[in-house]
């Protein structure tokens, strides 16, 4: 053994100096240690479903779901070819995330509109990051419990409910788990690069290794990254986390190491430093189309800034970070939705936030040489939020839960490693320690399952919601879209009121109140709202629509024609706004538009029942019989048990003089619907004039 060369210690590891990546212990891997390691997975494995299990039963929530699964055309269409090329030449939902869409695609392909299969691949996608973030962490810090601890904590905190229980939140299971593939693909091409450069005397005595493994694991992190970042384009802090890893635990920075015992000059950190970022001039180059591409997909989302105050531009990210420390700490009073509210923002809570995290960061700077974990974990906290931290404010709320999913795992690095350090020294450290742990776990599995079950349905979410926050109108709005799909009207005008009167220039609440006045026959009230939710926002295609819907029933024809018009101009591949398009053109005597618009609607929405009937209404008319039956047919393929369909499709039988089967039809009719007067005296009709004795 050379002269000089300190020999580590085989248990974990207490020193905290060496920040070069860990070669394999001398120690051999025995078969405890591979069960031990087993064991950790089956348990983060099985702490993940016992919080996230019960999500298989959930619901969609009216919150995003329709949006990204249940009234989206192409995920609708299953996983074809030309939806997935869809996906990646076409911006959905204002963000650009193919991978995202394509992995719904395939869960309707699978699972249709059943959400309990949507749900379980959330639940699976980040198991799988979790029991990567273990092996990972393990891997680079030689510390198995320490790493074990992280990874659980990451994997039940109550924040993470709302990226794992939401379905339309898939973007950050699935970029996260990307993340973790790329991060362990980073950590061999280290590995395999400290071995060929001969880098301390670990390096030195382990064999040589070929050059094209270390080639072959940076283009495998190139990979994940570039799919991380079609999953969800906050991945672009990736280069800068894997430098903060670079520092530590991987030690590639330099300064002073048990191995040789020498310290680096300032010149030669920032020449290792320079490097190393060349090293990342391809994932740079990544994450700079991706911010492109993002502020391209989320132009029209992007909340306009012009009227905030200088208070609200800075202080509302300065208080996003200190709130996420506070929820991390105490993760009570959790909601999808956290509304802006300028009153939230008083300078001298700003001041105080502000100087907290300047205590913070300067205690983690005092301590990067013999901490540096430190330091690490509260850059990667601080970094990673930058995208979504608010300083270009999305939609109308001023932080999210969700978007603490990968960001915080620095502050458990930082925790875990800090807590173990300091209790080094004490006699009965394991004990202590593993008892916080396991107190630690038991809270979060108790708090998080709490939380998961608010996302059962919609009703139970924005219940909860409006509990934890004041003048919600996003809770109110969609509480009342769910009270109104379970019966209760007058209960969701109530809501609907409410959303107005915190904000009266709403239009989603107009709208909505409009459809529920409708549904109560308050024709003209809901046409002054629909009128309203215009004059606030005049493309907006679901208020043309509503409106024409209003004016239909009103019999203006000819206005309703033109806001149903406008309302594909705005979204031309909205079916229903084709048929009842086609409806009122029928109304108006133009069949042969009529038919243009149900054709139409039959190519966006292929399955789409009461188009075929309408179509083979609207084809009897005008005396296609062959093809009316054709589509009366079609509908029954959907719809086998409809006793309109049978009746129609008698009507077209006997129109071809087809009279048995057109029979057979009305009395299926009359079987399904036995009080139908239209079946009951069209098969009379039949009976009393048919040419055949025996009828």
């Amino acid at each position: 053994m050379p002269a000089g060369t300190l020999v580590l210690p085989t248990g974990e590891m207490s020193g905290v100096a060496d920040f070069r990546p860990l070669e394999p212990k001398s120690r051999p891997a025995g078969l405890n240690d591979r069960w031990r390691i087993l064991g950790i997975c089956v348990f983060l494995a099985a702490i993940v479903w016992a919080v996230f299990g019960q999500t298989v039963q959930y619901e969609f929530v009216n919150f995003d779901d329709g949006l990204y699964v249940y009234e989206n055309a192409e995920v609708a269409g299953g996983l074809t070819l030309k939806g997935v090329a869809a996906m990646f030449t076409h911006v959905e939902c204002n963000f650009y995330h193919p991978l995202t869409m394509i992995s719904l695609m395939l869960n309707h392909q699978l699972h249709g509109l059943q959400p309990g299969g949507y749900h379980l691949v959330n639940v699976l996608f980040h198991t799988l990051s979790v029991i990567l973030l273990f092996l990972i962490l393990r891997r680079m810090t030689g510390f198995t419990w320490r790493s074990a601890f992280a990874a659980a904590v990451f994997a039940i905190h109550p924040l993470r409910v709302e990226s794992v229980a939401w379905v339309a939140e898939r973007k950050d299971v699935l970029s996260g788990l990307f993340f973790m593939l790329a991060i362990g693909a980073y950590v061999r091409y280290v590995q395999r690069q400290s071995r060929d450069d001969g880098q301390g005397a670990r390096a030195q005595a382990a064999p040589a290794l070929d050059p094209r493994l270390a080639t072959l694991d940076y283009c495998l992190m190139l990979l994940f990254f570039a799919l991380g970042l079609m999953s969800k384009s906050s991945l672009v802090t990736l280069p800068f986390v894997l430098l903060l890893l670079d520092y530590w635990p991987l030690g590639r920075f330099g300064g002073k190491t048990v191995a040789d015992g020498k310290s680096a000059s300032r010149r030669g950190n920032f020449s290792v430093l320079a490097r190393l970022v060349v090293e990342k001039v391809p994932l740079f180059a990544l994450s700079v189309a991706a911010s492109v591409m993002t502020v391209i997909a989320e132009g029209k989302a992007v909340a306009p800034t012009k009227g905030l105050t200088l208070v609200d531009r800075v202080g509302n990210p300065i208080m996003s970070y200190v709130t996420y420390l506070r929820q991390m700490v105490c993760p009570a009073g959790l909601a999808p939705f956290y509304p802006y509210s300028p009153k939230d923002l008083f300078v001298w809570k700003i001041v105080l936030a502000l100087v907290l995290l300047v205590a913070v960061s300067a205690a983690a700077l005092a301590g990067w040489r013999k901490r540096p974990y430190l330091l690490v974990g509260w850059l990667w906290y601080l970094g990673m939020l930058v995208p979504m931290i608010g300083i270009m404010r999305v939609g109308r709320f001023v932080r999210a839960d969700r978007y603490t999913y990968l960001p915080q795992i620095g502050l458990y690095l930082l925790l875990t490693w800090a807590a173990a350090d300091l209790c080094a020294g004490w006699r009965h450290r394991r004990v202590v320690l593993g008892g916080c742990a396991t107190i630690i776990l038991v809270a979060l599995i108790f708090c998080a399952r709490v939380q998961t079950s608010y996302w059962r349905n919609s009703e139970s979410l924005w219940t909860h919601t409006l509990a934890c926050t004041s003048d919600n109108v996003i809770a109110h709005n969609n509480l009342g879209d769910a009270l109104l799909k379970k019966g209760s009207v007058d209960e969701a005008i109530t809501h609907y009121q409410k959303a107005l009167q915190i904000k009266p220039d709403y239009a989603a609440a107009h709208i909505n109140l409009g459809n529920t006045l409708l549904q109560k026959g308050n024709v003209d009230e809901a046409i002054t709202h629909y009128q309203k939710a215009l004059q606030i926002s005049p493309d907006d295609a679901a208020a043309h629509y509503n409106l024409g819907n209003a004016l239909l029933q009103k019999r203006n024809v000819d206005e309703a024609i033109t806001h149903y018009q406008k309302a594909l101009q705005i979204r031309p591949d909205d079916a229903a706004a084709h048929i009842n398009l086609g409806n009122a053109l029928i109304k108006k005597g133009s069949v042969d538009e009529a038919i243009t618009h149900y054709q139409l609607a039959l190519q966006i929405k292929p399955d789409y029942a009461e188009v075929h009937i309408n179509l083979g209404n609207a084809l009897l008319k005008k005396g296609s019989v062959d093809e009316a039956i054709v589509h009366y047919q079609k509908a029954l393929q959907i719809k086998p048990d409809s006793a309109e369909v049978h009746l129609n499709l008698g009507n077209a039988l006997l129109k071809k003089g087809s009279v048995d089967e057109a029979i057979t039809h009305y009395q299926k009719a009359l079987q399904i619907k036995p009080d139908s007067a239209k079946a009951q005296n069209n098969l009379a009709w039949v009976l009393a004039t048919a040419l055949q004795a025996s009828l």
